[in-house]
């Protein structure tokens, strides 16, 4: 069993990556040619470790139950993660879990069967992966989803955007649609703690501590 000088140390070091996320990653709007709305799109990449992340988000998703099914039958193409939306105040959470992910990945120490359920689960901040899968994951009646996929070519990009039966809105949605009671509820974030910090940075401080308490 770690010592509790070293648990304090892997956290900080946890927290250390987070903050040079915060500075090192870089934002591009997408633009691509053709017709339709890659003329001006919505969707996002982000650098992370010298690796991309796709970032798309949805309303009005009206074919969850078939997505999930896919996903759980190993069949979806591309392969991509699915997240509950409600709970996701802001990217940088996001991007947090997907740095941990990319890390777990270099190691060869995957918990999960993928890269994208990974990133799932290492959003939720949470050891128990069913559970953190079901609730940071989409269920049947999903309606607001964050699409996140890794590495994404301009033709993947293209069949996500076929893939999901729903409105792609901004990114920039994501605080006025997020769910605070829920968050606070899964995230065990008291009123106290939201006094001296916000939703976005109490969900990064549990995802960069989790495997170290």
């Amino acid at each position: 069993m770690l010592k509790t000088s070293n648990l304090s140390t892997l956290i900080l070091h946890d927290l250390i990556c987070c903050e040079h996320l915060l500075i090192s990653v870089c934002q591009k709007s997408l633009s691509c040619s053709g017709k339709g709305r890659y003329q001006a799109a919505i969707m996002k990449v982000f650098e992370i470790s010298g690796q991309s992340l796709c970032l798309a988000l949805f309303t009005d998703v009206s074919n969850s139950k078939e997505l999930l099914e896919s996903m759980q039958a190993g069949t979806l193409e591309p392969e991509v993660a699915f997240l509950n939306a409600s709970l996701i105040p802001d990217v940088f959470p996001v991007l947090a879990a997907a740095h941990k992910t990319l890390i777990s990945k270099s190691r060869g120490s995957l918990t999960t069967r993928t890269l994208h359920s990974e990133l799932v689960y290492n959003y939720s901040g949470s050891k128990h992966i069913s559970e953190s899968l079901k609730r940071c994951g989409i269920s049947d009646g999903s309606t607001y989803v964050l699409v996140a996929r890794f590495n994404t070519s301009l033709d993947e990009m293209k069949d996500i955007d076929k893939l999901i039966h729903g409105t792609e809105i901004d990114l920039e949605e994501l605080e006025g649609r997020a769910d605070q009671a829920q968050i606070q509820k899964h995230y065990k974030i008291s009123g106290l703690e939201l006094g001296i910090s916000s939703l976005a940075d109490a969900i990064t401080c549990r995802i960069a501590s989790r495997d170290a308490l």
